[in-house]
């Protein structure tokens, strides 16, 4: 695989695991505790024997000590599908010219991608932009690169609804990765029906440091038809922007959580690979 810019990256998160945050339903054999109960090497538990069930299955040891006929019950494991939506709105061009949040996002994005096809899981992308990008959940070796290539051509613009994105997505996991500046509403909408079905939808909030704290010389406003007139961001309007902007942040937080939406914060400040693991990690956590 060639990941080009991409390659420390996908080194430091290599060997992280992202199990699923409860048991999947997939019949394909893969990496995540399956609800079916089948013929795998990973016991679950005893029951009772019953008419009908596979002799093979009886604990013959069991019997012996009791008297009593018990099956082995064993967890199937399988593959989970993961579907990633980018927004790439006007806003994730935020700050120029570095566009700082789009490349964590991208960063973020792959790094998902690489982690769950480490553990054959078919992943597909979505670029919610003015000309959207969906690549489909698949589990060939070429789908990584596949989602860098889509991701680099990519330059944010204009107006992007994330909430249709989320309501068509063909996979049981999905992970949005947005500023979160665009139709909240209808994306935590979309999450709630989708929650409700079974799915998991997993929410990575960007922010760029200059969002949490303008530098000195952030200006307030620009006429763009008066390149003279400018108005700087003087201490007072500074302060109230930072309480306005950290009091929206918590509100936006809530409103994921009472939604059951599982939400991370993502400073631009904190290196992608350190996101990618705090996830996966929680997730984790959850499936114990």
């Amino acid at each position: 695989m060639t990941a080009g810019p991409y390659g420390a990256l996908l080194d430091a998160v290599r060997g992280v695991r992202w199990p699923a945050a409860r048991r999947v339903s997939g019949a394909t054999l893969g990496a995540h505790p399956s609800k079916l109960r089948g013929n795998s090497s990973e016991f679950s538990e005893f029951r009772p024997y019953r008419q009908g069930d596979d002799p093979r299955r009886v604990d013959w040891r069991l019997l012996a000590r009791s008297d009593r006929a018990y099956v082995r019950l064993t967890t199937d494991r399988a593959t989970l599908r993961t579907a990633i939506a980018v927004d790439a709105s006007a806003s994730m061009a935020f700050p120029l010219p570095d566009l700082t949040k789009w490349v964590r996002a991208r960063e973020i994005a792959v790094a998902l991608a690489a982690v769950a096809h480490a553990e054959a899981d078919p992943v597909g992308l979505t670029i919610a932009a003015e000309a959207p990008v969906t690549l489909i959940p698949r589990a060939r070796r070429s789908v990584i690169v596949e989602m860098i290539r889509a991701l680099d051509a990519t330059t944010p613009a204009g107006a992007a609804a994330l909430a249709p994105h989320l309501t068509t997505a063909r996979a049981p996991r999905v992970v949005v990765v947005s500023d979160l500046l665009g139709d909240v509403d209808e994306l935590l909408a979309a999450a709630r029906l989708r929650i409700a079905a079974g799915g998991e939808v997993i929410v990575v909030h960007v922010v760029a440091a200059e969002e949490l704290d303008p530098p000195d010389d952030a200006l307030l406003a620009v006429d763009p038809e008066r390149a003279g007139l400018r108005r700087a961001l003087d201490r007072a309007a500074r302060d109230e922007y930072r309480r306005a902007f950290s009091t929206w942040m918590e509100s936006t937080a809530a409103s994921c959580r009472a939604a059951r939406v599982r939400y991370f914060l993502a400073e631009t400040a904190e290196p992608a690979a350190h996101v990618v693991r705090r996830v996966a990690g929680e997730a984790g956590a959850r499936g114990r």
